[in-house]
């Protein structure tokens, strides 16, 4: 069995792991993930490079989840060959071919400036739909002899842990890819699931060197951050990504109405695609978490108030600007890499009233990372605009799992793991989870380079 790291390997992004195992007649070949490597542009130049393996000879591809970095590519893979299956849980299914839709005329624009064709059409989307199959939690998939699953990863809808029973020259191997596993704050959907055993793991380390707020001081930021921007008289901007962050803040906006706690300011979605992932939440109520299960049973739109204005048109963007502050504006992109946050940024960084709050991961070479960072000016649509707007980050609210939690979901499995191989994060956090694992679990830790391969025996 060889595992080999074409992406995701000294990096947050472009999740992409290719899995041999030995057949009767012929290796089999199963890619997990497939995603878009993002920083300073959507994507990346790396994007446009070909595979480096040949997609025809892939037998299947899995999927843990529906971010843009874990699917982007699969479309391409359609594109130059690949006509396996693709697995995943019913909602990743929903939500990628909503996501990959939307990514779509970005990618154009991107293929436009590097000079080269597109990555992939929306005839490759379509095609890659028809080849999807989404299978439920802990429904076992057979290939070859092999078993696999997925388990809940709590992080966002839909979310996979996938897990590998192989049987290779008579001898029996587990192998588990954490994907991106869940904060334990997050509202709505369930916790993570544990994996009792496995010899080998795949685990993310976007948040391995850090350690989150507290779940409950959450809502309680929020809360802080919305009654000093309306004292102000200012806008509060939350550039957002539209799967799961626009959900969990709607949630807690709801909450913090119902309850009296801040003052009802008009809240504009600004996000045609977080609107309709929005629906995609409400189609799949069963994957709700026990309590959220209840709330709405008992009558409780948790992800609708009386002062939320859906804008899908432009028209309806552009009519934000006038009604008058304070309001809250919340806007893909998550890290203001495009999108319809960029013209709010644009009107409203240059305003010392208004407040940008980041409520998620912002990586190095975005614009989101470069004013978190503390930048006076920044370049928007090829204007200088300066940043006179409060900044406040609240990393409680990512749906990534930090140090502690990280270091909780692999301790079911530390008698039984041979090794363990530490991904999706930038170089320190993935070299302080590596060195966490081995003082804690001895266990062999190892952070792969991007391209290389191990056997797994």
């Amino acid at each position: 069995m060889r595992l080999t790291f074409h992406g995701g390997a000294g990096s947050v992004t472009g999740a992409n792991y290719l899995l041999e195992i030995e057949g009767e007649k012929k290796p089999i070949k199963f890619l997990i993930d497939c995603g878009l490597h993002q920083g300073g542009h959507f994507a990346e130049k790396e994007n446009f490079e070909a595979f480096s393996y040949d997609p025809k000879e892939i037998d299947a591809l899995f999927v843990t989840h529906a971010h843009i970095d874990h699917v982007g590519l699969i479309p391409k893979m359609f594109r130059e060959g690949f006509r396996g299956t693709v697995y995943s849980t019913p909602p990743t299914r929903d939500c990628a071919e909503l996501l990959l839709l939307d990514s779509e005329h970005l990618l154009q624009k991107e293929a436009e400036r590097e000079r080269t064709a597109p990555l992939y059409t929306v005839i490759d989307i379509e095609t890659a739909m028809r080849h999807w199959h989404g299978v439920p939690y802990h429904e076992t998939i057979e290939y070859g002899g092999m078993k696999i699953s997925f388990l809940d990863a709590g992080h966002v809808l839909g979310s996979s842990i996938v897990k590998f029973e192989i049987r290779e020259k008579n001898i029996s191997r587990s192998i588990v890819f954490s994907g991106d596993l869940g904060n334990d704050s997050a509202p709505i959907i369930k916790p993570t699931e544990q994996v009792e055993a496995a010899d080998y793991c795949i685990i993310e380390s976007t948040y391995g060197d850090r350690v989150h707020e507290e779940a409950m001081k959450q809502e309680e930021a929020l809360e802080d951050v919305i009654e000093a921007t309306v004292k102000a008289g200012g806008t509060l901007l939350i550039p957002a990504f539209a799967l799961e962050r626009t959900q969990k803040l709607l949630y807690h906006l709801n909450n913090l109405f119902e309850k009296g706690k801040v003052p009802r300011a008009p809240v504009f979605i600004d996000s045609p695609l977080a609107i309709k992932l929005t629906g995609v939440y409400k189609k799949y109520e069963h994957y709700f978490n026990k309590e959220t299960r209840a709330q709405v049973k008992s009558g409780d739109d948790i992800l609708n108030f009386p002062n939320l204005r859906l804008c899908l048109t432009s028209e309806q963007s552009k009519e934000i600007n006038e009604v008058m502050p304070p309001k809250i504006i919340i806007a893909g992109s998550g890290m203001s890499q495009g999108g319809r946050i960029l013209h709010h940024e644009k009107r409203y960084l240059p305003d010392p009233k208004s407040t940008i709050l980041f409520a998620g991961y912002q990586t190095k070479g975005s614009l989101g990372r470069a004013i978190l960072d503390g930048a006076k000016k920044v370049t928007i649509h090829g204007e200088e605009v300066e940043v006179h707007a409060r900044r406040v980050a609240v990393s409680g609210y990512s749906a990534h799992a930090d140090q502690p939690k990280l270091l909780h979901w692999l301790r079911s499995m530390r008698y039984s793991l041979r090794k363990v191989f530490v991904v999706q994060g930038e170089n320190g956090a993935s070299l302080t989870l590596a060195g966490k694992i081995k003082d804690m679990f001895a266990v062999e830790a190892v952070v792969p380079k991007k391209g290389e391969s191990f056997e797994l025996v």
